[in-house]
């Protein structure tokens, strides 16, 4: 039987597919008996998200797995953390299986940010917002620096295709393409994929 994992899954967990998501919160609502009882959240992850974290290692056996699925999870790594998930990504795999991922294009922005510099008042602004670069806000708070860095809500590196797939061979992976919404021709992928998810964005495929 296939196997097929997706790390960072948020509350997109579908039923074939092994989920893991790394948040704080996911953790707060695994605890017993207080994790139940918390109610303020909006909405809760589905009940087949386990607690994992691709940086740290999955608990799952190397060469188990057919595919694997990443969205918009990566750029939230530091560089050194992006090379290690990369790394246990390629250990999950079986020979040949499919790696596929979504992160948003910094090719894509800085372009935009070159072709709107004479139209906005201050360029610079936007292209950190719209990259979620740099912090606009910095709280003293001791709960906000907690939160902060516990979140990992921030773009901590960006990525093009280019600088993808670089990284990419250098792990070992073979194949490598950039890729389109629901063109992988293993149709499980069309099970965790958002074509929403795509926009402005870049997507890679490759193989172990």
């Amino acid at each position: 039987m296939k196997r097929y994992i997706q790390y960072g899954c948020g509350f997109t967990a579908p039923a074939e597919w092994i989920n893991y998501d790394a948040s704080p919160t996911l953790w707060f609502e695994r605890l017993p008996v207080v994790g139940k009882l918390y109610t303020r959240n909006r909405q809760r992850f589905p009940k087949n998200v386990k607690f994992g974290d691709i940086v740290k290692g999955l608990p799952e056996k190397p060469e188990s797995c057919d595919g694997v699925y990443c969205s918009h999870i990566l750029e939230h790594l530091a560089y050194n953390d992006f090379i290690i998930a990369l790394k246990n990504t390629y250990i999950l795999l079986k020979p040949g299986g499919i790696f596929r991922g979504v992160v948003p294009d910094l090719r894509s922005a800085v372009m935009n940010y070159i072709a709107e510099y004479d139209k906005v008042d201050s360029p610079a602004n936007e292209l950190m917002r719209s990259t979620m670069l740099g912090v606009e806000n910095r709280s003293r708070s001791l709960s906000a620096n907690v939160k902060s860095f516990y979140g990992n809500s921030k773009h901590l590196w960006m990525w093009d295709y280019r600088s993808l797939a670089f990284e990419l061979k250098k792990t070992g992976f073979v194949n490598v393409r950039e890729c389109r919404f629901g063109d992988s021709a293993d149709p499980v992928f069309n099970l965790v994929e958002e074509e929403n998810r795509f926009a402005g964005a870049v997507a890679f495929e490759c193989q172990k």
